[in-house]
């Protein structure tokens, strides 16, 4: 039986590896690594069909190493360690390189099987390189991701799809047999949403569904063959962006009918649950900041929900989340006030931490005047006194601005009050 097109076709050598030139270019890191043979452990993280099992495979390959691989859907700490004694007793024994391990999928690991790879990483036993479609920042322990390095791998462009069907109709044993013409792709693009795994198997079966040995491939073609019209909502593709615009923005501008809308879309596009909670944390600050604090924790709260639940029921909570944020008040100012805070300090550069703020934990500090003249808060009538807190050089400068709203109208008088005469509140 004869193997799908997508494995037939995966690259033999580093060189039939498609784009992802900041990485296996001829200056790219990764080639960088492999052709002075100093791999260490990493993440690869990229969307799927992107071919992260292929360079790792192509990694050991070339740096002639043994290849151990792990699933994180089937396999648990105690294959981790048999595969980890295994590569022990093979160094032991032949003083071979450290093997890689290569785990697919490595965000599905829980923090007990992550903890399982931390001494075979730390002490070189193996060299680790785990796939993964999810941020690693998130999915990732941070001891583990601490010891490893982290390389995304981009989307691939529409033409370097189209240049690996080209590869397909010329290269494969099979497909080469018969006289294909790749009139239309647009259909074949998005139905396979940026996943060149999908799309070769999807444009194998197309062509293997004609009897003639000429096949013209056309949208209409794809369709029939595929028993499926264009998806309305493409994770990986320009819709996926649109659609969270939209209901980043509905959210934004307080329409709740709006929001729940895009939301429900989302949902039944099979959008990941936690990348929808994730953007809902984010939202809480930059776009309702101080003008209701609350919507910031129920934001974080609606995430460990959700990511407990799973659908469907987390589209509840979801929607709970979204209606809640999008008639929250709304306020931008902790937003540009890291923004205004940040290109200050480009601007300025190092600026010296003024002394009396300094932390003096040794006598030849405090012989140097560290901590000298500072002024304890708590010691003076409501917990508060006029001090200088920002370097010499920008000592007046307002980066905070509060809104207009309610509760920061508030701040806005606390503020006023207290530092009258220094900041211009």
């Amino acid at each position: 039986m004869k193997a799908p097109l997508a494995e037939r076709l995966r690259p033999q050598q580093l060189s039939d590896y498609l784009s992802q030139s900041h990485l296996i270019g001829e200056q790219g890191t990764i080639s960088q690594m492999i052709k002075r043979d100093l791999v260490p452990s990493l993440i690869l993280w990229g969307p799927p069909g992107i071919g992260k099992t292929t360079l790792a495979e192509l990694i050991s390959k070339e740096t002639k190493r043994n290849f151990f691989t792990l699933s994180a859907i089937s396999s648990g700490v105690k294959e981790v360690r048999e595969v980890i004694q295994k590569a022990k007793q093979d160094q032991g024994l032949f003083e071979q390189k450290n093997p890689i391990l290569f785990i697919d999928e490595i965000h599905r690991f829980s923090k007990s099987q992550q903890d399982s790879l931390l001494g075979a990483v730390e002490k070189g036993w193996i060299t680790l390189i785990g796939a993964t479609t999810e941020n690693p920042s998130f999915e990732v322990i941070p001891a583990l991701l601490s010891r490893c390095q982290v390389y995304v791998l981009n989307e691939f462009s529409k033409d370097d799809l189209i240049e690996l069907l080209q590869r397909a109709i010329q290269k494969d044993r099979y497909l080469s047999q018969k006289n294909i013409s790749l009139k239309e792709t647009r259909s074949l693009l998005r139905l396979s949403g940026g996943d060149a795994r999908k799309l070769l198997n999807m444009f194998e079966l197309v062509v293997n569904s004609e009897d003639e040995e000429t096949v013209v491939v056309t949208d209409a073609l794809v369709e029939e063959k595929i028993q499926q019209k264009t998806a309305h909502y493409d994770k990986t593709g320009e819709q996926h962006y649109d659609i969270i615009s939209a209901f980043i923005k509905s959210i934004r501008g307080s329409d709740p009918n709006a929001a729940v809308y895009w939301l429900a879309r989302m949902i039944e596009g099979g959008e990941d649950v936690k990348f929808i909670a994730r953007r809902l944390i984010i939202l809480a600050s930059e776009d309702i900041g101080n003008a209701n604090p609350t919507a910031l924790i129920m934001a974080n709260n609606t995430f460990q929900a959700v990511t407990t639940i799973g659908f469907p029921e987390a589209r509840i909570v979801l929607s709970q989340c979204v209606i809640y944020l999008a008639t929250s008040p709304k306020s931008n100012a902790s937003y540009e006030a890291i923004n205004r805070a940040q290109a200050l300090v480009k601007e300025t550069g190092d600026l010296s931490v003024p002394l009396s703020i300094r932390n003096a934990p040794t006598k030849l500090m405090k012989d140097l005047g560290y901590g000298n003249e500072y002024k304890y808060a708590h010691n003076y009538q409501g917990n508060f006194i006029q001090a200088e807190f920002m370097p010499d050089a920008i000592k007046d400068q307002v980066i905070y601005q509060p809104g207009t709203n309610k509760r920061e109208a508030q701040i806005n008088e606390f503020l006023k009050q207290r530092w009258k005469g220094k900041y211009n509140y």
